[in-house]
């Protein structure tokens, strides 16, 4: 079975997290943290910035690594990587996504999440991220 990397981001703000709604794929409509794919010579933390500037055209700065999540899919075995995050300049906007949602902890399971994602969900709740 093939493996993907990724890393995705918890973007906080104001006591709730950034949720993204798919807009194209096998997965589109699901909800999922924002991210990609670590690129060949990257570390995760420089992946997750790129990709936050690519997908919402605005820049991040990551606070601390939050979880590792491995996740059997039918075609690919998914490891995706997970970091506390916070805009630090622009505006998100959504440039590949259909929607977006910030999601307090009383409203966290109210979308729809992609499966490896509602581990990372669990883990917020765990870590209290949402507390602080």
């Amino acid at each position: 079975m093939k493996t993907i990397e990724v890393v995705a981001a918890i973007i906080k703000k104001d006591g709730a997290v950034l949720a993204t709604q798919r807009g194209y794929g096998d997965f589109a409509g699901g909800w999922e943290f924002p991210g990609g794919k670590v690129e060949p010579g990257e570390t995760p933390e420089q992946a997750i910035v790129r990709e936050i500037e690519e997908e919402l055209g605005a820049a991040i700065a990551v606070d601390r690594f939050v979880v590792t999540v491995e996740h059997d899919y039918e075609t690919f075995h998914l490891t995706m990587h997970c970091f506390l995050a916070h805009v630090t300049k622009g505006r998100l906007e959504l440039l590949e996504h259909s929607a977006a949602r910030w999601l307090s902890l009383d409203h966290i399971d109210e979308v729809n999440w992609l499966p490896a994602d509602v581990e990372v969900v669990e883990a917020i709740k765990a870590q209290r991220i949402l507390e602080s």
